[in-house]
Formats: structure tokens, sequence, C-alpha cells
């Protein structure tokens, strides 16, 4: 996005927009609970029949659902909120470990051309546009309005990092109304949402993983790349400069063709699958938690006018 200046409104107007292009299920909570809490499976209990996971429909009904119900909030507190499309850029693509997609390299490289297409979005994206126009003063009240103003809700999360969320605006009281009280869903998704992360550090750190990614890296030898790991690739065409193209989208396809000769995409994906396994089991309380409170919002969310 451009730059705004570095004066508090201006942040906050980012921040702002942040939240309002995404709309994400941003955590939120609280049914009286303590404002800190723990999601492992406490020890020597049964653990819980899990929920089926939600479909993408699913997933795509709640978001509707939520962003509509911040729209009505917003509207009530005299501002305006345009929704935005669940997926805008829909060639994004996620290579956590390695660029394994032939035919995705070939048409994005590192995906430079999607960078900045997201880029574009984001500059032309109507809230933006509408926070930029208003007035300073009114400007900050439209982010009260939106994310809050008060603290009050905490979680520490399984990396060890502790997470805060306010209790107050239009995202709060939406995502307390969705999913039956803010405090439950905050914690189960604040502990559920950081498991990735830890995740993909487990697999980094795997010795099967160094392994298949010296293979990958003698591969990338092979074509003239001298890179010791796939992060090093894609470091070197994060500019993105135009003249780079040609030399990125080569070197993009020749990664993914030696993830899958060298063996490192489906070492990748084993790991990958074994420790979401491991932690989904460490974690099933908040796990669970999570999509029952989900499955319960679904049943709300189809109660909920699309809105415009």
């Amino acid at each position: 996005m451009g730059s705004t200046g570095d004066t508090a409104s201006g942040r906050l107007l980012l921040a702002a927009v942040s939240g309002l292009l995404a709309l994400a299920m941003a955590a939120c909570g609280p049914n009286g609970e303590g404002p800190r809490a723990r999601a492992e499976q406490p020890a020597g209990t049964k653990p819980a029949v899990t929920e089926q996971p939600l479909t993408a429909r699913e997933k795509s009904l709640l978001y509707e659902a939520e962003q509509a119900m911040v729209q009505s909030c917003m509207a009530r507190k005299g501002f305006q909120v345009w929704k935005v499309p669940e997926n805008p850029v829909p060639e994004d693509k996620s290579f956590p470990y390695v660029v394994d997609d032939v035919a995705w390299a070939r048409r994005h490289g590192y995906g430079s051309d999607v960078r900045w297409r997201i880029d574009q979005v984001r500059r032309s994206d109507p809230n933006r546009r509408y926070l930029q126009g208003l007035p300073p003063d009114r400007r900050t009240q439209a982010v009260d309005a939106y994310s809050g103003r008060t603290g009050g809700l905490e979680v520490r999360l399984p990396t060890g990092v502790t997470a805060g969320r306010s209790t107050d605006g239009c995202l709060a009281e939406t995502e307390g109304k969705l999913y039956g009280g803010l405090g439950n869903w905050f914690r189960a998704k604040a502990v559920t949402d950081s498991l990735g992360s830890i995740r993909r550090t487990d697999v980094f750190a795997d010795p099967r993983f160094r392994d298949s990614t010296r293979e990958w890296a003698a591969c990338m030898r092979e074509h003239g790349h001298r890179y010791a790991d796939p992060g090093q690739a894609r470091a070197a065409f994060a500019s993105g400069r135009a003249e780079d193209r040609k030399q990125e989208v080569r070197t993009a396809v020749d990664e993914a063709r030696c993830a899958h000769s060298s063996g490192l995409s489906a070492t990748a994906r084993r790991l990958d699958a074994r420790y979401d396994k491991r932690l989904q089991k460490k974690y099933r309380a908040a796990v669970d938690s999570r999509l029952r409170l989900e499955r319960a919002a679904l049943l709300r969310a189809r109660a909920v006018p699309s809105g415009h």
C-alpha cells in the first residue's frame, strides 16, 4: 500500500484498511471466562468427538455472514463498509517449503506478478479510499468503531507469545454474536491459527527435510543455480524487477522440477502431515472447540441478510 505518513492516524488507517480488506475471521471471544487460557487437552481426559472440518462452501458462508454483520454494525455507527471478495486474487498460492507446481511457476515464477496484483487490489479497495477521504478525527472514530479501543482478552499461544484482543468494536460484536461468545472463539481460533507456524518450523528442523533439501540443491546446481535452499532462491527475486522476470520464471520452473526429482516435495508433504497430526492431537481441545463453534455458527450465518 502507498505511504500515509508516519502519523498515529496514518498507522491506524493502515491497520484498519488491512482489517477491512481481509475481514478474515479475526479471533474474538468470552463468555465471562478468565483472560488467559491454555488449550492443551488435560491429562487423563478422553478427547471429545471431533467435528468434521468445514467445507470450502461452509467457510465461505461464515465469511460472507461476518462481512454482512460488520457492514450492518458499522452502518448503525454512521460509517460505510464495502464487502471484499473472499479470494480477490485467485492465482495467489502458498508454497511454504518449495515451489513444486511447474505450471504455476511457468506462469508466475516466484509470484512477483501475483504480489503486484495483490498490491493493486489493496490500492483500489473502496474501504481504503473511504477512510482516506475522512477527516482525521472521523477516521479515528471509524477505526475505533471497527476494531475497538479497549483490551480485555488474552491467550498465551503455543508459540509462547501472548495474543490480546479488544472486546468492543464491530468486529468483536460480530464474532461474539456469530460464534456464540467472544472469549471461547478468540481462544480457540488464536491457538489453532498459531499451529501452522509451529508445524512449518518443525518441518524445517527435521533432518529428513534437510537431507532432501541438499538433494534439491544438487539438482539446482545441475541447472546452473547455486542456492542452498528454496528460501535463498526465492529471496533472489524478492524485488520483483521486470528485468529479472525471465530469469525468475526459469529459476522457479527448475525449482519445481527439482522439488519432484529430488524428493523434496514428497518429503515436505509427508512431514507436514505428520507434524500436523501431532499438533492436532496435542491441542485437540482447541481444535475441537473451534470446529464446534464454527458448526454452531453456520446455523446463525444462514439467517444473516446478505447485505450489499
